[in-house]
């Protein structure tokens, strides 16, 4: 893919005006060195090179092939690449499943054509590749042509061929350089994780960037991400559709609460990739977290010599929940005990002139030693563009590398930036990517530990959930039972009538029915009902149901005995195309939908991730004590987190589940489900 003696270019044309010429002449003028084979029915001849009419007349083994003919031809071209033996291809022609279900069809067809042959496609409707070491620019981007490819340890993965132009382009001004460049396409059969699993075991490749628009097969991304992190390798993501826009329809409150921004994040931490929020912290990131591991805390050491600069990052961190703590009373002293005063203020902002005679370098060297912050930020101003020799030295001079040091340079400054990025330093040219590129750092984690739990656990639950076919609440929390979440005391009064034993105490009668999930919403559903009353309100909540829901099946009415709280939490379940089984807490009650705290994570999770949901939800602090207020049994409601997240483990066609709510009762009284819902 990356290395090949011979490289076959059909479709080529001898017009250098052509898309269809660019893919030889980089070739040629980049030095390649193994054979460009250009293939061409009307040619002999094509820039000096011989042309052939079909790969069958290729004198010689093809180890890649680049198809730039029209879509309707591709079928034939992938079946000569069969014959030939050609192992890859990559597709730069469009006119496939981005134009709807008559291009998707064709799609489906090449690869089944490829596959039987045994050649492997990427793309189709992809820009091509690029390794720069090995002087394939494999591709039809302009920008090869404007801007000398410059060998470096990043490589990248992109699902917008235009964005892997915008990335060179930007980087070459700063004197970055890259090791392979690949247009994904379509991902119609090699996908964005197979490609990261080649450069988890690529040499030249130390740093592993993705543009992603979707995440098309997310157990071979998630695989790959952690075949990098243990290779020691991060993987860095900047991905699209941050925004509530494209929620799909969902039968749950779960999943509507739940888009695809919160499914991506819990995906990218549970398999530690990095993420980040600009395109240029996604090019100048990689430099920061060189040598480094994901952080033990969210803290960041800063110093500056031009406060307003400093203060735009400070304010950007604090949205993002990092902190700038104060500097420690021995660090001050250390300090004092060199002549150099600075204040118990988080900034630590030298006055103008103040600078000189070695004290920036100096407390730099201090904050990158110092056990009180996990990362630092040096901020410079405007001598950064008149003198930037003198400003680099200050903190080239200083003891680096114990952990991440991010220098913002607040004019434009190009050359102090080259001469940071030459020794090695991360250089930010604004204020919102160095702040997105140290939360980014500061966020990162390692791949989260695959939970196991013991198959006899779930022998039972798995068994009901393979013989169920039509939900309804009963069933749902009969289920959530069996994964061990404690459930309210329930009865039920079939839709013909008859006798129910009563619960203790006051009663909920809601509808029984696998058609209708949301029964408050419909008016179902009576509180606070006395046992001798349940018959009479059982009756009126069918004839309502009846009339409402004429098509609906009718099982009956639950009765269910009343429980109280002191808080309610919504706690839901999604097995999501894209990332696979996810866990979410929030709170609960009928506004579910309406609240923005959430936490959601990657399912199944252990206590920890469960602990740090909860941490999570701003709402359910004052359960810990605030203000001597009731303690909440915030144990118990990690412990039932945990074991509903095993719904991943279960099997069966479940895709969403959920408690809404569930009660959290005071400290040692534990939680309740008082409601339940699965949906196929």
């Amino acid at each position: 893919m990356f290395r090949p003696r011979a490289v076959a270019l059909i479709g080529a044309s001898a017009d250098p005006a052509k898309n269809n010429a660019r893919p030889q002449r980089y070739l040629t003028e980049a030095g390649f060195t193994g054979k460009i084979v250009p293939i061409n029915p009307t040619r002999n001849e094509i820039m000096g090179l011989p042309c052939y009419p079909d790969l069958a007349s290729v004198p010689f083994d093809i180890d890649h092939a680049f198809i730039m003919v029209p879509a309707a031809a591709i079928e034939d071209v992938i079946d000569q690449c069969g014959r030939k033996g050609v192992p890859v291809v990559t597709i730069f022609t469009a006119g496939f499943a981005e134009l709807g279900e008559k291009g998707l069809a064709l799609q489906q067809r090449i690869v089944e054509r490829a596959r039987a042959a045994n050649v492997r496609i990427l793309g189709p409707n992809c820009i091509g590749l690029i390794n720069v070491q090995g002087n394939l620019p494999l591709t039809a981007n302009a920008a090869v042509q404007e801007e000398k490819l410059r060998p470096g340890p990043v490589s990248v993965v992109s699902q917008s061929g235009s964005m892997l132009g915008s990335m060179l382009t930007r980087a070459a001004a700063r004197g970055i350089g890259f090791s392979k460049m690949i247009s994904i396409g379509n991902e119609a059969d090699l996908s964005v994780g197979e490609v990261v699993s080649l450069l988890a075991r690529d040499d030249d490749t130390k740093v592993i960037l993705l543009f992603l628009e979707t995440i098309r097969d997310g157990e071979a991304l998630a695989k790959a991400a952690r075949e990098a992190f243990s290779a020691g390798k991060a993987v860095i993501a900047y991905k699209l559709g941050r925004s509530a826009l494209g929620r799909r329809v969902a039968a749950s409150h779960t999943g509507a609460m739940v888009g695809a921004d919160e499914l991506a994040q819990a995906f990218f931490r549970a398999n530690g990739i990095l993420r980040v929020e600009t395109l240029e912290a996604l090019i100048e990131l990689p430099r920061l977290i060189e040598g480094h591991h994901p952080p033990k805390g969210r803290r960041v050491g800063m110093m500056t010599a031009t406060g307003g600069a400093a203060a735009m990052i400070v304010d950007r961190l604090g949205v993002y929940g990092d902190t700038v703590p104060e500097p420690p009373e021995d660090f001050r002293n250390r300090l004092a005990s060199e002549g150099i005063e600075i204040s118990d203020s988080p900034l630590i902002d030298l006055p103008m002139g103040s600078s000189g005679g070695g004290r920036y370098t100096r407390i730099l060297s201090e904050l990158m030693a110092s056990e009180h912050c996990d990362a630092v930020v040096s901020v410079m101003g405007s001598s950064a563009r008149s003198n930037p020799k003198m400003v680099c030295e200050r903190v080239l001079g200083a003891r680096l590398g114990a952990k991440p040091l991010a220098v913002f340079l607040a004019p434009q400054a190009d050359e102090g930036l080259s001469i940071l990025h030459e020794a090695g330093i991360a250089g930010f040219r604004t204020p919102e990517s160095c702040a997105d590129a140290i939360h980014a750092y500061l966020n990162w984690h390692e791949p989260s530990i695959r939970v196991a739990v013991d198959d006899e656990e779930l022998v039972e639950a798995r068994r009901v959930a393979a013989e169920t076919i039509d939900w309804d609440e009963r069933k749902a929390t009969a289920l959530f039972a069996l994964l061990g979440v404690p459930v309210a005391e329930s009865r039920i009064v079939p839709a013909e009538g008859g006798a129910v034993e009563p619960v203790s105490g006051l009663a909920a009668v809601k509808c029984l029915s696998p058609d209708i999930l949301h029964k408050s919403d419909a008016g179902l559903v009576a509180l606070g009902v006395t046992p001798d009353a349940v018959p009479e309100v059982a009756g009126e909540i069918l004839r309502k149901a009846r009339a409402a829901f004429p098509k609906a099946r009718l099982e009956g009415v639950l009765v269910q005995k009343m429980e109280k709280g002191l808080a309610e939490v919504i706690l839901g379940y999604r097995r999501d195309p894209e990332v696979g089984p996810v866990v979410v807490l929030g709170i609960g009650g009928v506004t579910a939908e309406l609240r923005p705290s959430i936490s959601v994570r990657a399912a199944p999770i252990d206590p920890a991730a469960a602990q740090e949901m909860i941490a999570e939800i701003p709402e359910l602090r004052k359960l810990a004590g605030f203000r001597n207020l009731p303690k909440g049994d915030l144990s118990a409601l990690a412990e039932t987190i945990v074991r509903f997240s095993r719904l991943a483990l279960v099997g069966g066609d479940i895709t969403e589940a959920e408690i809404n709510p569930l009660l959290i009762k005071e400290e040692n009284y534990g939680v309740v489900a008082v409601d339940g819902l699965v949906a196929r």
